[in-house]
C-alpha cells in the first residue's frame, strides 16, 4: 500500500484500536485457484508493542482452511471508514479555484502467518469471545448457553479456526491532512452534515491536533 508521510499512521495503539473498533476485515489469501478473499469478524489479541495476533473462523465447506498452508503469507485489510470529499467544501476553492474532489478513508493493513485450527476447543472459545465482544451492547447479551448443548455442538463442528499472527501492520489515515486547517474543517464539517461522522470526526481530530501542536 502506498503510504504518503502525512497520512501514515504507525501507532501500534491506534492501530489496533482500530482493528478492534472496525473487525470485519478482508482476508487475503494466494491458493491454488490464485487470489482469494474471504470476509470474516477477527478477534484481536496483542500485548502492549507487539503486532498481535488475529483469529477468526470459517465454514468447512469454505476450502480456505484446505487451500493454505500453516506460515503462508496473508494479508488481511480492515476499513475503518470513507467518504467522498468535494472540492466545494473547501473554502480556498471558492478564492483560488484550485482544489479537486478526493476521496478520504481510514484503513489497516495486517501482514502475518496463517495457521489452520481443525480443533472444536479453539473454536469454541473463538466463538465465546467473539460473542461476547459483539453481544456485550445488548440489553439482554446472548450467551452460547442460551442454546441448547447439542444445537451449539453441531454449529461448531461445522467451522474450522484460522489465526494468524501478525508480523507488520500497516496504517493509513488519509484525512486532508495536506490541506490547510480552513480547509481541513471546511470539509470536516460538510462531511458531519452528511452524516459521515468517523471520518468527519476523525479529520476534526486532526484540525485540533494542528491548531494544539499535539
Amino acid at each position: 500500500m502506498y503510504v504518503p508521510a502525512h497520512f501514515d499512521e504507525p501507532r501500534l495503539d491506534a492501530l489496533h484500536a482500530l482493528i478492534r473498533q472496525h473487525p470485519f476485515g478482508a482476508l487475503v489469501t494466494q491458493g491454488a485457484q490464485g487470489l482469494d478473499a474471504n470476509h470474516l469478524p477477527f478477534d484481536l489479541s496483542a500485548q502492549p508493542g507487539e503486532p498481535g495476533v488475529l483469529r477468526a473462523h470459517v465454514a468447512r465447506a469454505n476450502p480456505l482452511w484446505r487451500e493454505v498452508k500453516d506460515g503462508d503469507e496473508v494479508l488481511v485489510i480492515f476499513q475503518a471508514g470513507d467518504a467522498y470529499i468535494s472540492p466545494n467544501w473547501y473554502p480556498s476553492k471558492h478564492e483560488e479555484h484550485r482544489q479537486v474532489p478526493t476521496w478520504n478513508y481510514m484503513v489497516v493493513h495486517a501482514h502475518g502467518r496463517i495457521r489452520v485450527h481443525d480443533d472444536e476447543r479453539f473454536v469454541r472459545a473463538l466463538v465465546g469471545r467473539l460473542t461476547k465482544t459483539h453481544e456485550a451492547t445488548q440489553p439482554t447479551p446472548w450467551k452460547m448457553s442460551d442454546s441448547p448443548r447439542e444445537f451449539i455442538d453441531t454449529l461448531v463442528q461445522a467451522i474450522v479456526g484460522i489465526e494468524i499472527g501478525i508480523t507488520r501492520l500497516t496504517g493509513k489515515l488519509k484525512l486532508s491532512q495536506n490541506k490547510a486547517l480552513g480547509d481541513l474543517r471546511g470539509a470536516a464539517e460538510a462531511l458531519k452534515t452528511d452524516g459521515k461522522d468517523a471520518v468527519a470526526d476523525a479529520m476534526l481530530a486532526c484540525a485540533q491536533a494542528r491548531e494544539t501542536g499535539r
